[in-house]
């Protein structure tokens, strides 16, 4: 993981830089920070290369790269397939020397399309006098664009700086559409002053070049002269829909047990073997993700560090207790050495003022936590429930603390580091003002705020952990995060998935998931990254592995979901059904909770507002 920086001068005159842009690419890369200037006399053109490392795999190389034939490599991702990588090996090394060999555009794609993994780059090559860039098919890693006019110069950045930069256009995100490339030789277009960016797309149904407002103004993106693309990672989503007379059926079945028992429901489901495929693929994908694990800073000449002491976690999942977060934990436990613990990290926004259970809520709060506890004996941290709840004590809280029961279950032995991340509205507003908006940027919305403000505080991982039955201090040291992202949007999840199965059936459920997908660089991906690296911690995405996404893609819609069935079950019922097989209990049927509603971050701000609404307080903090 880096803070990766360029800065691209068609005029001699300097550009200035903003300083809090270079504060927020160093928070992304702590243990090492450098710069390269390269100037070209005639046609003029200037590159100032930064970058800013998080040291997570290999030697630290520090970075940018250049090679012995002057070319740069700015590299921030993480090759887990397509290109082999020992492990004492770093893959910015390993990327940098497999670009020095290509001499062509189609040698420079075909080496950048077999990447399995999260990565957005940047490379200048000498000999061509050209500059690549761009970032993953689905957007996993953030790049940022804007074009200054006055100064005549291009930037490429991790991370945004002020929100209202003076004398440039609003920051945007590079989009996820393929591969940039601009020939430094032909400077800016006679007549027209724009800088040419040329596209080298990825070859889908809906490749092509991205949208006139997506592009920094004074750029025009062009199709390349070749007319070359990168092949992509996953096939295409299967679109058949189930026989009209088939559909009748499943739909009046359903209908038939919706009132029953929702662990009756899911039992009755013929268990097939798309969810052991699903939880084999998925078990990998977590494997690479938490078998690559950060080391000890050294030198390339240093020995291998020895390892991480047992009491430091160097994973961390994103918890709420909910099917994605559990199957995540539960697939993390089988790959994590047994000594070392795994940081739960559950997040909760202050509620006004604590409340008093009632004598019915007291008795359903036991009741559930007997269904957790069944099957082992209750531990230190979870008997004794006080009678008044705390004031963040949110939905997720109480899910998360249930579903660190089944994990308990699941493997005793385990040392499971429940981390309560408690925010009060002052510490909320504080962290929005000094550092939340400037890396939700571009994105404006109130969902942007919420969700964004919520990944920040829960991946800081500063909270408390209960042990011995006390609540001590605790930050997680883990520098790895995994998140569920990508599930709901493979596995129909959202409540709108349910409203487009009921008006359209499953031909509009296929064209929704489609359009998620299509969709989750843009919406989710560049803000999620953003927001989790500006701790110095890098987000995973085993949902949105490539194997794990042409698996799904490869199922009819119908044997992922059955929206005919109850919430709780019918979405992502196939993953349901790979969590009993993996054991867990309740947690597969609790239905999807969007995360400011678990969270309570929504409550803490004006309740009248639609998650569409451009946010003022991220304009305004």
């Amino acid at each position: 993981m880096c803070g990766i920086f360029c800065l691209l001068s068609l005029s001699p005159f300097e550009s200035p830089h903003d300083q809090r842009l270079h504060q927020n690419l160093s928070r992304r890369g702590p243990n090492s920070t450098q710069d390269l200037t390269i100037t070209h006399p005639n046609p003029f053109y200037r590159c100032l290369f930064s970058a800013h490392v998080l040291h997570m795999r290999g030697a630290l190389t520090p970075q940018p790269v250049r090679d012995a034939g002057g070319n740069v490599l700015l590299w921030n991702g993480e090759i887990f397939g397509g290109i082999a990588v020992a492990p004492e090996e770093n893959d910015t090394r390993v990327m940098a020397s497999q670009l020095s060999a290509c001499d062509t555009p189609a040698e420079l794609l075909s080496v950048v399309s077999r990447v399995r993994g999260p990565w957005a780059f940047v490379y200048y090559q000498q000999a061509q006098h050209c500059l690549w860039f761009g970032r993953d098919f689905f957007g996993r890693r953030s790049l940022l664009w804007q074009f200054d006019a006055a100064a005549e110069a291009l930037t490429l950045t991790s991370v945004g700086g002020a929100c209202s930069p003076t004398g440039a256009d609003p920051w945007l995100e590079v989009p996820a559409a393929g591969v940039y490339r601009v020939d430094l030789k032909a400077g800016r277009v006679g007549g027209t002053g724009a800088v040419t960016l040329e596209v080298y797309p990825w070859a889908t149904a809906g490749g092509g070049l991205p949208s006139s407002d997506k592009v920094p103004s004074n750029c025009v993106a062009t199709m390349n002269q070749w007319g070359l693309g990168l092949p992509p990672p996953v096939s295409p989503l299967n679109t058949s829909v189930p026989e009209v007379g088939a559909e009748v059926l499943r739909s009046s079945s359903a209908s038939r047990v919706a009132a029953g028992d929702l662990e009756e429901v899911l039992a009755s489901r013929e268990r097939t073997g798309e969810a052991d495929h699903l939880n084999a693929v998925l078990s990998e994908a977590v494997r690479r993700r938490v078998q690559s694990l950060p080391c000890d800073i050294r030198d390339e000449s240093s020995p291998p560090p020895p390892p991480p002491p047992n009491d430091h976690a160097s994973v961390a999942v994103l918890f709420s207790g909910g099917i994605d977060s559990m199957i995540l934990a539960a697939l993390a436990d089988r790959h994590v050495p047994a000594q070392q613990p795994i940081d739960l990290l559950n997040v909760a926004f202050m509620l006004q003022e604590p409340r008093t259970l009632k004598p019915q809520q007291q008795a359903a709060k036991k009741k559930s936590e007997r269904r957790h506890t069944d099957r082992h004996k209750p531990t230190a941290d979870s008997t004794n429930a006080p009678e008044v709840s705390s004031p963040f004590d949110v939905p997720d809280r109480l899910t998360g603390r249930a579903g660190l029961l089944e994990l308990r279950a699941l493997n005793p032995e385990r040392r499971w580091n429940f981390v309560e991340v408690n925010v009060t509205q002052e510490e909320l507003q504080r962290a929005r003002r000094e550092r939340v908006r400037h890396l939700v940027q571009p994105l404006d919305t109130v969902l942007d705020d919420s969700i964004g403000c919520a990944v920040w505080f829960a991946a800081r991982g500063e909270g408390f952990v209960a042990r011995g039955g006390e609540r001590t201090p605790f930050a997680s040291p883990a520098k790895v995060i995994l998140t569920g992202i990508g599930a709901d949007e493979q596995l129909a999840g959202y409540s709108r998935h349910r409203v487009r199965f009921q008006t359209s059936g499953h031909q509009g459920l296929v064209q929704e998931l489609a359009m998620e997908l299509g969709r989750i660089s843009s919406r989710n991906l560049g803000r999620d990254d953003r927001v989790i690296a500006d701790h110095g911690k890098e987000a995973r995405f085993p949902y949105l592995d490539e194997d794990v996404v042409d698996y799904l893609n490869s199922l009819p819609v119908w044997r992922k979901a059955d929206l005919s069935l109850p919430r709780g079950v019918g979405e992502k019922l196939l993953l349901r059904q790979g969590a009993r097989a993996l054991g867990l209990g309740s947690s597969a049927l609790l239905p999807k909770r969007a995360m400011q509603f678990g969270s309570r971050i929504a409550k803490m701000e004006n309740s009248h507002e639609r998650a569409s609404d451009r946010c003022n307080r991220l304009l305004s903090a």
